[in-house]
């Protein structure tokens, strides 16, 4: 199968195109620390391609999910120290995603701090979780022209600490309605100014953010993930192509590994083919996202239309998906109430093949 052979990107020598997409699961201590069951977790699916580790806090204080990680401590790096030597002991590699979670976050998350957006639009149609249960979200306070800087810092020492966290690159999280895609995308960023308006500025936040993991890292071991389509945390853009044409093209002139596309909506609310404009003016390794099965995944990377697929709930309930997918195996189930919730289970106890 081409999805079972390897593959380079950028700097990195895949042994297979079956990617372990970044999945939130919420196993990390009050702190933010990593814990030693995700050391356990990634381990057990270092046959991934690539490992993209979930979404991490570059930034004390902008909590989105109660218990996700974070990469600005010193204990932070440690902790996840511990799980990129316990990835590469089992022969796997793994990259971590940057991530600012924008007017998600929430001040009961994060000691009464209103959160920060390029416009004071809250999200509508949804709560977040919360130490006091579910609860709506505010409206987030409008950055400053003249905070930005600090927010691309935020993100450059956060490459930094991943290095010393020995991973093996990063992926810049620019989807789902986070801060760098409330930037990019005109449904939620109604400023004017070098960040707003026009698609050039609007991407601007997001470009300089990924300029800075590429002064750390080289640009052969940074990724970027888009989606352009997604309409989850009250998302819409008017031209959702030319979004990803403009950030495909801008991803090739920097020559960045690869570029990570979710091709769809959530919530089937917008429609529209993102995947053949990326293909067209993204001249790296592109990874599909969102929904595939190995047999679909399979025929786009035999057409040409993608070189890989990040699989995600398939991944977080099949510890050994690679060898499965060769096998023609079935599948365990997963077990989506403890998809967030604390301990091993459904976490750390899907059984591999016998």
């Amino acid at each position: 199968m081409q999805l079972l052979s390897p593959l380079t990107a950028g700097a990195f020598q895949l042994k297979n195109r079956v990617l372990m997409a970044p999945l939130t699961r919420c196993r990390a201590d009050a702190d933010h620390n990593p814990t030693p069951l995700m050391a356990e977790y990634y381990a057990q699916r270092a046959s991934a391609g690539l490992i993209i580790a979930e979404a991490t806090m570059v930034m004390e204080g902008n909590s989105s999910f109660w218990m996700e990680p974070g990469i600005y401590s010193d204990a932070q790096v440690q902790g996840w120290k511990a799980v990129t030597d316990a990835v590469h002991a089992k022969g796997g590699q793994i990259v971590l995603q940057l991530w600012h979670g924008g007017r998600a976050c929430h001040p009961l998350l994060n000691g009464g701090t209103q959160p920060v957006a390029p416009s004071a639009l809250p999200i509508t149609g949804d709560e977040v979780h919360t130490p006091e249960g579910k609860k709506p979200y505010v409206t987030p306070r409008e950055l400053r022209d003249d905070e930005i800087p600090g927010i691309v810092a935020g993100f450059k020492k956060a490459a930094e600490n991943a290095k010393a966290a020995g991973f093996d690159g990063v992926e810049v999280h620019g989807a789902n309605g986070y801060l760098l895609d409330e930037f990019l995308r005109d449904g939620a960023n109604k400023r004017s100014g070098p960040y707003g308006g026009p698609i050039e500025n609007r991407a601007r936040l997001m470009l300089e953010v990924l300029d800075a993991a590429i002064s750390v890292w080289g640009a052969d071991r940074v990724g970027l993930r888009i989606s352009p389509l997604n309409s989850y945390n009250s998302m819409i853009d008017s031209d959702p192509v030319g979004v990803s044409t403009y950030i495909a093209q801008q991803c090739s002139t920097r020559g960045i590994a690869y570029l990570h596309m979710m091709r769809a909506d959530f919530f089937q609310a917008q429609q529209g083919d993102v995947m053949t404009p990326a293909r067209q003016h993204f001249k790296g390794v592109l990874i599909g996202n969102m929904g595939y099965t190995a047999d679909e995944a399979e025929q786009a990377i035999s057409e040409g239309k993608l070189d890989a697929v990040a699989f995600g709930v398939p991944f977080l309930a099949n510890p050994d998906l690679p060898a499965r997918i060769a096998a023609k195996a079935p599948l365990n189930a997963p077990n989506a109430a403890r998809f967030y919730s604390p301990g091993p289970e459904g976490y750390t106890d899907y059984p591999a093949m016998s």
